[in-house]
Formats: structure tokens, C-alpha cells, sequence
């Protein structure tokens, strides 16, 4: 079984299991799965073997971002559990992420993982753009 074969049978699964219709992934491998407040992107990455999910959380500030770097390094260290925020540079916008190796990937894994990343992300965006949003 591919690997988009596998994330679609798991997102079958969990949509039935939440009692939601998920779209499954498109040609690229990408879908995404709204929760609370967190619309979190899910990508296979096949050419790098990684499962990505990936949730915009905000833009990086024009002043302040120094202030927004520290929190966000200090909230990695025990407030995100398997995710993490990162910073797209190219793109200026603070996400939150969560990767992982698509080499024996089981449905509980995806489930905790696309979990852990809707529950910081709805926990933290809105604090985060109150505190440092333009």
C-alpha cells in the first residue's frame, strides 16, 4: 500500500470514527482537517518519507518579533508535546508543525499526532495573536 493510500484509509477511518467527511488527499498529497480554530494542513511527503501536519497560527509581527521568537521557543520546550512552531521564512507566518517518518506509521500515531497539533494550535493561536498580532 502507497503511502497516500495509507493517510487516506486513516482519514476514512477517523472521519468515521469523529462522525465528519474528510477529503482525502489530493494529487500533490495534501488535504486538511479542521479542528476548533485549527484548520491543520496534512501532506505526505513522499519524495522526503515525512508526514507533515502543518497549522498557520499567524503572521510574524513587524515589531516585536524578537519578543514572539523567545515565546515560541519557550512554549516548544514543554507546551507542544510532539508538534513544534516554526517560522516560514518565505512566507513570513508562524505555523505550528508536527513531522513524522511515514516508515511504520499506524493509525494511533496519526490520530495522536493530528490530535496533538489541533489541540496546541486551538489553545495557542488566538493567545498568540492577541499578544503579538498587529
Amino acid at each position: 500500500m502507497s503511502s497516500f493510500q495509507l493517510v487516506n484509509e486513516y482519514l476514512l477511518h477517523f472521519g468515521e470514527t469523529v462522525g465528519v467527511e474528510f477529503e482525502p488527499l489530493d494529487a500533490e498529497g495534501y488535504t486538511s482537517v479542521q479542528r476548533g480554530s485549527a484548520t491543520v494542513g496534512i501532506n505526505v511527503l513522499e519524495e522526503h518519507g515525512v508526514l507533515m501536519f502543518l497549522c498557520p497560527i499567524m503572521e510574524v509581527p513587524s515589531k516585536g518579533s524578537e519578543e514572539l521568537y523567545r515565546k515560541l521557543l519557550e512554549l516548544n520546550f514543554l507546551k507542544t508535546s510532539d508538534a513544534a512552531f516554526a517560522i516560514d521564512g518565505d512566507m513570513n507566518i508562524v505555523y505550528l508543525r508536527a513531522l513524522r517518518t511515514l516508515e511504520g506509521l499506524d493509525y494511533e500515531e496519526f490520530v495522536d499526532l493530528l490530535d496533538t497539533v489541533a489541540t496546541v494550535a486551538d489553545e495557542w493561536d488566538d493567545k498568540l495573536r492577541a499578544e503579538f498580532g498587529e
